[in-house]
């Protein structure tokens, strides 16, 4: 009864071509851009460390701004639906177009009940002031506005799911939330004083500055190329090698022969990708390592000298990262990247921990997602019978 209240995008009722595709696409993902920077109006304050900063990439999330629940709603309903769907507590036909438009209105409308609890948890826990500092007034504007960003991440989704646009709004925007990181990393005009005088943040600024301000050219790469705890040159080297690495890959696929049982002679093709799953196993992974963070730095906080809170994660405060805290020990620790080369050469151990750990993750989560989402292969072969293929 509640789906004929909520915003719709129309599907396409003609073929969308493909100029008119990138320009949907280049205005969805401007709203968003624009979204992720217009800051909140009536919090109190947002200083100090973020309880999510481990998360925001993965959720396309910025603190302080109206995008601050990210594509968090969206992406919560989406596994939720899927999840009932694929254990077969809701019985959906996907080849009944009224079955897949109430799937998708009840994901819609879970969505949003998602973001209204997330605003409103968000606002009573503190994250922008005490609610007797912001006023009941702001309290409630900020909680129209959070609420009001997440019906439109839903609705640009959308917009692009039923044909307006070029692939899925959820990918695009974490896509674009990672590429405005590393433009900013790479051309952050930003100055931080460490212990070696001002330094940029920018790892391709800081190269230049230290070309052009020290005498020995040789060292001035060398620590360009490999400083610690800010951004470098091998660091964006490194991004750029694997953003190719995995645009080559993406397009290796198996191709199925399939024929029409009804008309004969008639064939055609099922693509199988080489990342079946795309990107959806490292979402779970980030998501269950985000919210480890999130626990252990609760605990450290209040129960630092604890054994099993140690074991969990030990943590101090950065210099370099806006007060942020990093792990330094225990199974958070371990679980993180190694943060350099020189790091890596340090301790092995953790290197080779974190590599078994995120590939055996990465495959558990990629086999639980076959089975749960209706597209293993027994799912494949049914829906290709169905069909008469």
């Amino acid at each position: 009864p509640f789906l004929s209240f909520l915003p719709e995008v129309q599907s396409a009722d003609r073929k969308i071509p493909f100029r008119e595709k990138v320009i949907y696409t280049v205005i969805s993902l401007f709203i968003f851009l624009v979204c992720s920077q217009l800051p909140l109006y009536g919090i109190h304050s947002t200083t100090g460390a973020d309880p999510f900063y481990w998360m925001r990439v993965i959720l396309a999330s910025n603190r302080g701004t109206v995008m601050e629940l990210g594509i968090t709603p969206i992406v919560t309903s989406g596994l939720v639906m899927q999840l009932l769907a694929g254990s077969k507590i809701i019985e959906v036909d996907n080849s009944v177009r009224e079955d897949r438009a109430l799937l998708n209105g009840a994901q819609k409308l879970l969505g949003i009940l998602i973001a209204v609890g997330e605003a409103v948890a968000y606002v009573l826990s503190g994250m922008y002031g005490s609610v007797g500092q912001l006023g009941v007034g702001n309290a409630i504007l900020i909680i129209i506005q959070l609420c009001f960003a997440g019906i439109i991440v839903i609705c640009l989704d959308e917009l692009l799911q039923k044909g307006y646009g070029l692939g899925s709004g959820i990918s695009l925007f974490i896509a674009t939330n990672i590429c405005e990181n590393i433009i900013w990393k790479a051309f952050s005009p930003t100055t931080i004083n460490s212990g070696r005088g001002a330094e940029f943040e920018g790892a391709v600024i800081a190269m230049f500055h230290l070309l052009i301000t020290r005498t020995d050219k040789v060292r001035a790469l060398r620590e360009a190329f490999y400083r610690q705890n800010l951004p470098n040159v091998t660091n964006l080297l490194a991004t750029v090698l694997i953003f190719l690495i995995v645009i080559y890959f993406q397009g290796f696929r198996v191709v199925l022969p399939v024929r029409s049982k009804n008309a004969r002679g008639q064939q055609g093709s099922y693509p199988i990708k080489l990342f079946y799953t795309s990107n959806m196993p490292i979402i779970l992974q980030s998501a269950l390592v985000s919210n480890l963070y999130f626990i252990s730095q609760l605990l450290y906080r209040k129960y630092s000298g604890n054994f099993f809170v140690n074991l969990l994660g030990k943590w101090k405060e950065s210099e370099y990262s806006g007060g942020q805290f990093i792990p330094v020990g225990g199974l958070a620790y371990y679980v993180t990247a190694p943060a350099s080369l020189a790091d890596m050469a340090a301790n092995p151990f953790h290197a080779l921990f974190y590599l078994v750990f995120m590939l055996s993750a990465c495959a558990l989560f990629s086999k639980t997602w076959i089975e749960v989402s209706g597209s293993s292969a027994r799912d494949v072969a049914k829906q290709l019978k169905v069909n008469l293929l």
